[in-house]
């Protein structure tokens, strides 16, 4: 089986292309591949597949633990990089289908004729634990764990995230990441971002739900920002940028909340086959 290794910012996947050779979801093979030890070793498997109501191209995809993702920013970006270098889409715009709506990409293309950079239209943020609410009158919740009190903005961009401005030691954030994690006020889990305001921007470490500790997280960074904007800390209709250990994402959430653009690298790594797949 052949695969391309992709990341955005250290945020690594497996990828596996469905338009031009067998790619069955499966969630014992993922949990398998993304072991760093006795694996490919990354963050998640990306599946490229036809596209589906009306996009050109559709993303699914699967965590290290076999759990599957409605959505992954920097994973569009490194499928939407695959999907234009090989010619499966005609041109730098298109759609790529997911479990949490089509999304709108535009590719940045290189001298070399090979994207370097891809904005996503992210769609628009909803609020609270449910990820039904609207943004008038939301404001932070809290959360009890581990005998604290932790407060944060419930954010959806497709997928659930917990952003917590709080101020907490390196210790602390060990601790409660995976504990916020599968706090039962999350049925299906969630994603959370420790957030720290930095000249202008916000800085962030992410625990991603069903991978852990991650170099970066692109609906993390989106979601991050929308709480930015919640919390009076960045302003909406301007860029963002959100520092993340594995680089900067630009952001920028719409006056009204209702679109939120990511911008960002993808890079390939190398292609190889398989053996015992």
């Amino acid at each position: 089986m052949k695969f391309w290794k992709y990341h955005g910012l250290g945020n690594d996947f497996a990828l596996i292309d469905g338009l031009h050779g067998r790619a069955d979801v499966d969630p014992g093979f993922a949990e398998r591949q993304c072991r760093r030890n006795t694996g490919i070793g990354a963050d998640g498997i990306l599946y490229l597949l036809p596209g589906r109501d009306g996009a050109d191209v559709s993303m699914r995809i699967l965590n290290a633990d076999g759990s599957e993702a409605e959505m992954c920013g920097n994973g569009i970006r490194c499928l939407a990089k695959h999907a234009y270098d090989t010619g499966a889409v005609r041109g730098k715009s298109f759609r790529v289908w997911t479990r949490a709506g089509i999304k709108a990409v535009d590719c940045a293309v290189g001298p070399d004729g090979r994207v370097e950079s891809v904005e996503v239209g992210m769609g628009k943020p909803l609020f609270g634990t449910s990820g039904s609410l609207g943004h008038e009158g939301y404001s932070e919740e809290t959360v009890e764990v581990l005998g604290r009190k932790v407060r944060g903005y419930n954010v959806s961009m497709g997928n659930p995230h917990f952003v917590t401005f709080q101020k907490l030691d390196d210790g602390a954030k060990d601790e409660l990441g995976p504990a916020i994690e599968k706090h039962g006020a999350f049925p299906n889990r969630t994603n959370v971002e420790f957030a720290v305001p930095s000249g202008g921007g916000i800085d962030v470490r992410v625990f991603e739900r069903g991978a852990g500790w991650t170099m970066a997280c692109g609906t993390g960074a989106c979601a991050t920002a929308v709480a930015g904007v919640l919390a009076g800390h960045v302003a909406a209709g301007e860029p963002i940028p959100v520092n993340l250990p594995g680089g900067t994402l630009t952001i920028t959430v719409g006056k009204d909340f209702d679109e939120v653009a990511m911008d960002g690298p993808a890079e390939l790594v190398y292609e190889a086959r398989l053996l015992n797949e």
